[in-house]
């Protein structure tokens, strides 16, 4: 009875293996990116004392929609009323007291849209990166991203980027 040499299979397997392996992509998933904050010592006493005036609360309902402060704003005056809140040095009473001590408040609802969540994120983000950029021109003569990492350093301890984010929950005005 004639027999299928079946010695070479193997190696034909390998070789399809290896062959797949090398030519397939893997996709990668993007997101935001964000320094975390160190984990705090386990007896290290943590402390959660802000003076409200130094908090801009922001929220985001399921409807898109922003409510800042207490009042409804739209995305395109988020960066200038953020920019006002960490440049107020203590001038007006509802308004931070320096830039180091402004803490920004993000909350978002469950059915917030991803779209809306990432247009949020950037404003904020693009709100210290004009204040950055600005320092250092009037410091250095450049913009953040041409000047040295000791200078940059110097700025973001000036204009430390604090964005609390809480866990999305149920804000309101449902969808």
């Amino acid at each position: 009875m004639p027999e299928i040499n079946a010695a070479s299979m193997a190696d034909i397997a390998f070789l399809l293996l290896i062959f797949f392996l090398m030519v397939t992509t893997i996709e990668t998933d993007e997101g935001l990116s964000r320094k975390l904050p160190p984990m705090p010592e386990p007896n290290q006493e943590i402390i959660s004392e802000v003076n409200k005036r130094n908090v801009f609360e922001v929220r985001v309902n399921s409807n898109d929609q922003l409510l800042v402060e207490g009042e409804y704003a739209t995305i395109e005056t988020l960066k200038e009323l953020t920019k006002a809140f960490i440049l107020n040095y203590g001038k007006k009473s509802n308004l931070s007291d320096n830039p180091q001590e402004a803490v920004v408040s993000l909350k978002n609802d469950r059915g917030t849209s991803y779209k809306i969540y990432i247009a949020v994120q950037n404003e904020l983000a693009a709100a210290y990166n004009e204040i950055r950029n600005a320092r250092a021109r009037e410091l250095f003569g450049s913009t953040f991203n041409e000047i040295s990492e000791d200078e940059q350093e110097k700025i973001k301890d000036e204009f430390p980027m604090k964005i609390s984010e809480a866990e999305p929950e149920n804000i309101g005005g449902g969808k």
